[in-house]
């Protein structure tokens, strides 16, 4: 058994999905459920015995304490976070109670449940936290790629409260000894993922002939990773990784935003052709520039295939035509996030009283 929170997000549900996909080992997946969690990602584990979903905050002590004792799982996955700089800059305090707050809950409540462990199990178990290359700052263009040792330099809240979350995780593995890995992914896209981020924003902007909306020059630098490379390196870490250890994960795929939009553009053309002939990149729109916006990351994933023979398996053109497909391919999906539909279904689906203590097998 493991227990991943955060699970009905993007990057959490597509893990679940292709866990349960390749391996028979139960999962508990707790998430809070906030704008971003979406059981509809999970749809197609309704009747799987495998998966027990349960509504709560990791940041919950005794929810959590409940669910280890009650499950004994042998990890810990943390992918639970406000994750949207946008948000973060408007909003800040949601992203200091989750990601600072709600990590330091999920800690205290871990390392009481991993020192009451027996030795043998104690050994085995691991806190795997899902973390980000924003935390290191901002590359010029001719600096070399951000590789594990690189100094945390945050310069969003969203990006400053995962740092701080960083750094309690190790804190706990220096003081307590509690065995904790550490992943800092590069930015990620694939399927299930909330049209608030870039790639999403434009198929589904593009779809609905609006303008489509660029930052500044468009010429921000992001290395992009596939979410299913992403979820294979984190099993990678977890069954292989070193206590204590940080390990970067990238798709080794760096591009301006604005190529990233003209190829997103290209492929509805050819996938799904304007009626009048037309490019989607006519709706291309450059809109006023972010405040604090960084210019370059890059992730070095050299230590992750030196280390532990993970290397991502899509490259680029092969990663974002599946997207592009992904989205075409379930415009339910889509219609129902746009519109808070999928909150109706949850309700529908557990009951609008479903609270924090409550189990469901999924």
């Amino acid at each position: 058994m493991i227990l991943v929170t955060g699970g009905a997000g993007f990057i959490g549900a597509n893990f679940v999905l292709d866990w349960l996909a390749q391996s028979d080992e139960p999962v508990v997946n707790l998430d809070k459920l906030t704008y971003a969690g979406n059981l509809e990602n999970l749809a197609s584990l309704a009747d799987d015995a495998r998966h027990v979903f349960v509504k709560g905050d990791m940041g919950d002590k005794a929810l959590v304490a409940g669910l280890l004792a009650t499950h004994q799982p042998r990890a810990v996955i943390n992918f639970a976070a406000e994750s949207h700089v946008d948000r973060s800059i408007h909003g800040p305090e949601d992203f200091i109670q989750t990601n600072i707050v709600g990590t330091f809950g999920l800690l205290e409540a871990v390392k009481a449940h991993w020192m009451a462990m027996e030795n043998g199990a104690k050994a085995a178990f691991r806190l795997l936290h899902v973390s980000t290359d924003e935390v290191y700052g901002s590359l010029g263009l001719g600096d070399a790629a951000f590789t594990e040792t690189h100094r945390y330099e945050p310069n969003s809240p969203y990006s400053a409260s995962k740092a701080a979350s960083d750094h309690l995780v190790r804190a706990y593995h220096h003081t307590y000894g509690l065995p904790v890995l550490t992943t800092n992914c590069s930015n990620n896209y694939g399927p299930c993922h909330f049209p608030e981020k870039l790639i999403p924003l434009m198929i589904v902007n593009a779809l609905a002939g609006k303008p489509l909306p660029v930052y500044g020059d468009g010429q921000q630098i992001r290395d992009w990773l596939y979410v299913k490379d992403h979820c294979s390196a984190i099993r990678r870490v977890l069954d292989a990784g070193k206590p204590g250890e940080v390990y970067n994960i990238g798709g080794w795929n760096e591009k301006p935003n604005i190529d990233i939009v003209h190829t997103v553009c290209a492929l509805l053309d050819e996938l799904r052709p304007k009626a009048d002939a037309g490019s989607y990149s006519a709706q291309i729109a450059y809109v006023t520039d972010r405040p604090g916006h960084d210019r370059r990351y890059a992730i070095d994933a050299s230590k992750i295939e030196r280390d532990l023979g993970w290397k991502p398996a899509e490259t680029f053109d092969t990663g974002i035509r599946k997207t592009v497909a992904w989205y075409l391919a379930n415009p339910d999906w889509v219609a129902n996030v746009q519109s808070g539909a999928y909150r109706a279904w949850t309700t529908r689906q557990y009951g609008g009283a479903l609270g924090s203590q409550q189990e469901v097998a999924a």
